[in-house]
């Protein structure tokens, strides 16, 4: 039956038809997943199935319900806008790679028991650095190692944690985990890493930048948002997730407005959201939940619009620095109007995604008395404007003539564009129709009331003001050709310098051993040719006599043994 099919296997093992396919057929084939994949959630109502026993406990392959259902329908559609976006990928393995990434998100996030959320964590570990490798050279390499190790550690922590867990709560389904035990706190832990909680964090600005042109759009969708999804499903009201949160908002402002690189501005710029997702599920009531889910949606959209129109600049210029670009509108105008409704989005314009679900976190954090935590949210609000909705948009295509000509963006990078411009657009201008309807409590907020509409425009408008003082007067940090030095520094150099020193007294050890190995052998050796060679014990003819005397006293010996045993 089509309705026991897990909707993961369709991506999942779809993936291994696409090497074998060539030119249109393979386009037509790998765009078809994702939508028979989304087809088959849309037919699917809150349901369970796939349930079976491992070692005494129970486990459910699929749960579809009121959380884990948006998040699927999110990562099909993600899936399908980026593969769109990725037609021009030289990689051939890009496509596959990315297919299993995203079904394997769809699987977590459908996992109804904690061991199949591992197995799927594990695959989302394992493809998807892939799509950093793919880029080739040493520095996607060197960054991907280090990606493949953080993401193995939040495994690694994953699996103690629910050994822990299940230990003391004899179960491993995946529902309200909580801090009351161990394992609680390894799994939140584990979870943790992959939203990029503060000291997590860096090696999100570490790898997406070092990705493929596309390979940073699937990146950007999936690993941090089923961590999302996971925080949610299992510590939905712990309060120490509403300050994580709120610092996630905070921090990374300073570091993108100061980052050369526009890709990594939007990999610090992803933290500042997640951040506001996080703190939502901390607050845990029903309205604070439905804004972490909602703007989990809506910034699959629009900052795969931004990490689109980024890569797109990438691929035209092979550049990415804000140093070295400039004056891009006047060759790729369709590519900086998309930019900018990505960059509109982000900022919660009034009739753009981001203003309809990040006000559900800010109005929650407010109702339920976490004044200084709206404070900072508020601060980061207004410091995504700089950074990402302005900073972005103005120094790719606007801040100066860089002399750059290239060439519009390809026919399906603009339509992958234009689409989730178009879906932020909508559930921006009218959230009612699709978005609210589907989160996992009944909506009543209402975004479009004059007081919140007139108090984000002042807090735009006076961020634009700020913005523009600091660049006129030359306060602006301006964008350097220089590597700015986040806190991953703090543990890689003592830590290479450890691996280092570890080396050499390796070599060391390993030159001792041999030395003292060559010289028993070169012993044992001697001795053998002492004995066995000319003159030596074993070569000489014994007399009968002497022969005939040994074997009388082996004889004794034997009789001995046999009359005291």
């Amino acid at each position: 039956m089509m309705s026991s099919i897990p909707p993961a296997a369709v991506m999942i093992l779809g993936a291994v038809l696409v090497p074998l396919l060539r030119g249109r057929l393979r386009t037509a084939y790998v765009l078809a997943l994702p939508l028979a994949g989304l087809a088959l959630v849309l037919s699917m109502g809150d349901t369970e199935f796939g349930k079976t026993t491992l070692f005494g406990y129970d486990m459910t392959l699929v749960r579809i319900d009121g959380l884990s259902r948006l998040f699927g329908w999110l990562f099909h559609i993600a899936a399908f806008i980026g593969l769109i976006f990725a037609l021009r990928s030289p990689r051939n393995i890009e496509h596959p790679v990315a297919l299993v990434y995203a079904g394997a998100a769809v699987g977590a996030v459908q996992a109804g028991d904690l061991i199949t959320l591992f197995v799927f964590w594990e695959i989302l570990a394992v493809s998807s650095v892939f799509l950093v490798w793919a880029r080739a050279g040493e520095r996607a390499f060197r960054a991907g190692m280090r990606y493949l190790v953080a993401q193995v550690g939040s495994g690694a922590l994953l699996l103690v944690g629910i050994l822990v867990y299940a230990d003391a709560a004899g179960s491993v389904s995946f529902g309200d985990i909580g801090l009351d035990s161990p394992g609680g706190w390894l799994i939140m832990l584990a979870f943790g890493i992959k939203a990029a909680f503060p000291m997590l964090h860096t090696w999100l600005t570490d790898a997406y930048p070092e990705s493929t042109f596309s390979g940073a759009v699937f990146l950007s969708a999936f690993t941090t948002k089923v961590a999302v999804y996971a925080l949610a499903r299992g510590f939905a009201g712990e309060d120490v997730l509403v300050w994580v949160g709120a610092a996630m908002t905070s921090f990374p402002i300073f570091y993108a407005v100061i980052e050369n690189d526009l890709r990594r501005v939007l990999g610090y710029s992803m933290i500042n959201q997640l951040g506001f997702m996080v703190c939502g599920i901390g607050i845990g009531t029903e309205l604070a939940v439905n804004g972490a889910v909602a703007h989990a949606f809506n910034d699959v959209l629009f900052k795969g619009l931004l990490f689109m129109s980024m890569g797109a600049v990438l691929y035209r210029t092979g550049n990415i620095n804000g140093s070295d670009l400039g004056g891009l509108y006047k060759s790729m105008p369709k590519t900086a109007g998309l930019c900018m409704v990505g960059a509109a989005s982000i900022s919660a314009f009034p009739l753009f995604s981001g203003f309809v679900s990040k006000s559900l976190v800010m109005g929650a954090a407010l109702y339920e008395g976490y004044d200084v935590v709206w404070l900072m949210l508020l601060f980061a609000s207004a410091g995504v404007f700089h950074h990402a909705g302005i900073k972005i948009p103005f120094f790719a295509f606007f801040s100066h003539d860089s002399g750059i000509r290239v060439k519009e963006a390809p026919g399906s990078m603009l339509i992958a564009m234009t689409v989730a411009a178009v879906l932020s657009m909508v559930n921006g201008i009218w959230p009612t129709l699709f978005l609210y309807p589907n989160l996992p409590y009944e909506v009543t907020y209402q975004p479009f009331t004059s007081a919140h509409v007139i108090s984000q425009i002042q807090i735009l408008f006076f961020s634009a003001l700020a913005f523009c003082g600091l660049k006129l007067t030359g306060l602006y940090p301006p964008e350097l050709r220089s590597v700015n030095l986040d806190v991953d520094w703090i543990v890689r150099r003592p830590l290479r310098r450890f691996a280092l020193s570890l080396g050499g007294a390796g070599m060391a050890l390993r030159g001792l051993v041999v030395r003292s190995g060559m010289a028993v052998t070169n012993r044992v050796v001697r001795t053998a040719e002492r004995r066995t060679g000319p003159g030596g014990v074993l070569e000489r003819t014994w007399s009968t006599s002497v022969s005939v005397l040994w074997a009388a006293a082996l004889l004794a010996f034997l009789l001995i043994l046999y009359f005291v045993r």
